[in-house]
């Protein structure tokens, strides 16, 4: 296909031309997502958020199962690692040692104060708790840790002792896993019934019709408490995960597929469709390698827009209570804190898993956006 050498950015040279004129449809989508500095910026938070999920054990510096909680340090403020105080600058991060007893000003409850005369000095690359990345490469080597007995927790903990930080990284991951088996379940099945509804048309395409509405009438939070209801209690964490996953998979594939059978009812007269036929292609090769190629830019960015979707899904599932549940860590199970009066006004760090799930959303938005525009040969003329 002929490109318009006015779409070219003013003032290249010949070489730069001919690498253009010459570039793959990869290399011309990289080139002009590139170009898109808030696309850009979104990408690099995503790519960072997600590497803190896979790499969550090596960053966590405590087990945040019950395990792993610290039972002198029950919500417990953020403690920020300092480098100097009344008593002198350090050049080794420091935070204070604490002391956990009961006092009569506040009717014998527990009181966590400081010790300002006793400095726990960080330490890095420390050993802990076991852990296994992606299931499968085991390690106990941790990115920091303090000094002795003592532990820090950057974000603060909740009512178990348990530490938010450790929480956070584990609950991007599960949240962003989530996410992925339910995207790919709607996806390859949007691919199929709206490209086999496309392509045939006729009775094929009413019958798929009639059951891609009957998906979209079912009422969400519904269908979620009678599953809710049907869960037995006995399933482990890892069961739960993998059937809501699947719910919502199963459920999340009617926009897309009407979207690409749109698409496919008005491309599928065209020439370059009818050559192939007459070529002898098969409806299957027809539909895979001519039909939706031309349809790349609206898939990648409804592929993309579908990741929040997801990762929306299960924390509103999980912060009703119908979806993952402690001990699983996951930004719905950690947002169901949130909702308490108390820890809006005692206990603000609380909120520091909203503002990962609100940054996680934008960024898959973004650069869903920055991808549409890209893969559009067509954007530069619309603005």
């Amino acid at each position: 296909m002929s490109v318009p050498s006015e779409t070219l950015p003013a003032g290249v040279d010949q070489k730069a031309k001919e690498a253009y004129f010459t570039a793959s449809q990869g290399q011309l989508i990289w080139a002009r997502f590139k170009g898109n500095r808030t696309a850009m910026i979104a990408a690099w938070a995503l790519v960072l958020m997600i590497m803190m999920g896979i790499f969550a054990p090596f960053l966590s510096p405590y087990d945040p199962t019950i395990a792993g909680r610290d039972e002198n340090y029950e919500n417990g403020a953020p403690q920020l690692p300092k480098f100097w105080d009344e008593n002198g600058f350090s050049f080794r991060p420091f935070i204070y040692a604490t002391e956990r007893e009961r006092s009569i000003k506040t009717n014998f409850r527990w009181v966590v104060t400081e010790n300002r005369e006793k400095r726990l000095y960080m330490r890095f690359f420390v050993e802990g708790w076991e852990y296994r990345i992606l299931r499968v490469i085991p390690g106990d080597l941790h990115l920091f840790g303090v000094d002795g007995d003592g532990k820090i927790h950057l974000f603060g903990t909740d009512a178990s002792g348990k530490d938010i930080f450790s929480r956070t990284l584990h609950a991007i991951w599960t949240s962003l896993a989530v996410g992925t088996l339910g995207v790919l379940i709607s996806f390859v099945l949007a691919l199929i019934i709206g490209g086999v509804a496309g392509y045939f048309g006729g009775w094929i395409d009413s019958v798929l019709q009639m059951v891609t509405d009957a998906i979209r009438t079912v009422p969400s939070i519904p269908l979620f408490m009678a599953l809710a209801a049907f869960m037995p209690d006995h399933w482990s964490s890892e069961t739960r995960f993998f059937f809501i996953s699947i719910i919502l998979g199963l459920i999340g594939w009617p926009t897309l597929a009407r979207r690409i059978r749109t698409h496919l009812l008005t491309e599928r007269t065209q020439e370059y469709v009818l050559a192939a036929e007459l070529c002898g292609a098969s409806a299957g090769h027809v539909i895979r390698r001519h039909l939706l190629p031309s349809f790349t830019s609206y898939i990648i960015v409804d592929l993309m827009i579908s990741f929040p979707y997801m990762v929306r899904s299960e924390t509103a599932l999980s912060f009703i209570g119908l979806g993952l549940k402690d001990p699983v860590n996951s930004l719905g199970a950690l947002m169901q804190n949130v909702s308490k009066a108390d820890v809006l006004l005692n206990y603000q760090w609380y909120f520091i898993p909203v503002i990962f799930f609100v940054a996680l959303v934008l960024a898959f938005v973004f650069v869903g956006d920055g991808l549409r525009d890209a893969a559009d040969p067509y954007s530069d003329t619309k603005k």
